[in-house]
């Protein structure tokens, strides 16, 4: 018996395919195949051909038969298949997106919001002149995204252990994992997938471990193989990602407790705190011209013991009490 795939599966897949179809230049069908696997679908050179082909006669793509591969465009004045209409501020946000994402996300994963951005890219550039002008002004002098700190290239993750875990996550689906850890050593597990968090270049998965109650941080890079299990699990009552998260759980180290913490720190080095605050309850207890006195209860973990160590002789008298 031979597997036929549901009208849904192929709408979506031919949807795919059209969204990769060029206006301004012909692309080939082994083109299109690879833009898709890197967008983490997987077809045949052939199945992508005989869709292609279906769809020329369908939409009003052109179809270069003149040599082989053949070559496929949308017509000069086709309106091909376009994402809804999107204002200069959503445009905006979708750029800034992408300006900050391209030093985070791995390339295989950003390959899938490449439409997106486009469309944004290209809603800023239409019409008059004075709106091209504009766009221009935008683009290239009126937004930027900077990184706090340096830059890391993030690793790769395999898009099939990404499309597993994102279906797992999705749907509370346990999960079969190959783990590799920081020594080289290769585990199989069966993990409850809870949350996915990112911090700077790694992105992490945040589970529980078949058999126990505490959650686990697994970098998404390490993870060799996944398998999304047909078996379900009821999500843990007693998991919230914002309490995990403000519990420190992603500054490496951490006691998982929290403190009260006070120092004292130079007005030049301290100022931005009065405008950025370490904690909703941050209090300044005092001010003059050479410096402040500051009281914030943040997590205790080895990130504020680096934050602390980077101001050097500006910050002093530092205590901190556990709550």
């Amino acid at each position: 018996m031979s597997f036929r795939p549901k009208n849904s599966e192929v709408t979506g897949f031919q949807l795919a395919l059209l969204r990769q179809v060029p206006k301004n230049r012909y692309i080939s069908a082994e083109e299109v195949r690879q833009k898709l696997s890197q967008g983490g679908i997987e077809r045949s050179l052939r199945t992508i051909q005989r869709n292609l082909d279906q769809l020329s006669e369908q939409f009003d793509i052109e179809r270069d038969m003149r040599t082989k591969p053949y070559g496929y465009k949308w017509k000069v004045n086709a309106k091909g298949i376009d994402l809804p209409i999107l204002s200069e501020q959503q445009s905006l946000v979708l750029i800034l997106a992408e300006q900050h994402l391209k030093h985070l996300l791995p390339a295989n994963i950003m390959q899938s919001m490449k439409p997106f951005f486009e469309h944004a890219h290209r809603q800023l550039e239409q019409d008059s002149n004075q709106s091209k002008k504009l766009a221009r002004q935008w683009l290239s002098d009126k937004i930027a995204s900077t990184p706090t700190s340096m830059p890391l290239i993030p690793a790769k993750i395999n898009t099939e252990v990404f499309n597993a875990v994102s279906i797992a996550l999705y749907q509370n689906h346990w999960l079969k994992i190959e783990y590799r850890n920081q020594h080289n050593r290769i585990s199989k597990s069966n993990v409850m997938p809870l949350a996915i968090a990112q911090q700077g270049a790694t992105t992490y998965l945040i589970v529980r471990y078949e058999g126990y109650e505490n959650n686990r941080l697994l970098a998404l890079h390490r993870i060799q193989k996944a398998e999304c299990s047909t078996m379900t699990f009821n999500r843990p009552n007693d998991f919230n990602l914002t309490d995990y998260l403000d519990s420190g759980y992603l500054g490496f180290g951490t006691t998982g407790n929290k403190v009260r913490l006070t120092f004292s720190i130079s007005q030049s080095a301290g100022f931005h705190l009065t405008e950025t605050p370490l904690s909703k309850d941050q209090k300044i207890l005092e001010q003059s011209e050479e410096h402040y006195r500051i009281q914030a209860t943040v997590a205790e973990n080895d990130m504020l013991d680096w934050w602390i160590r980077r101001f050097g002789e500006d910050i002093w008298d530092i205590e901190k009490n556990v709550i």
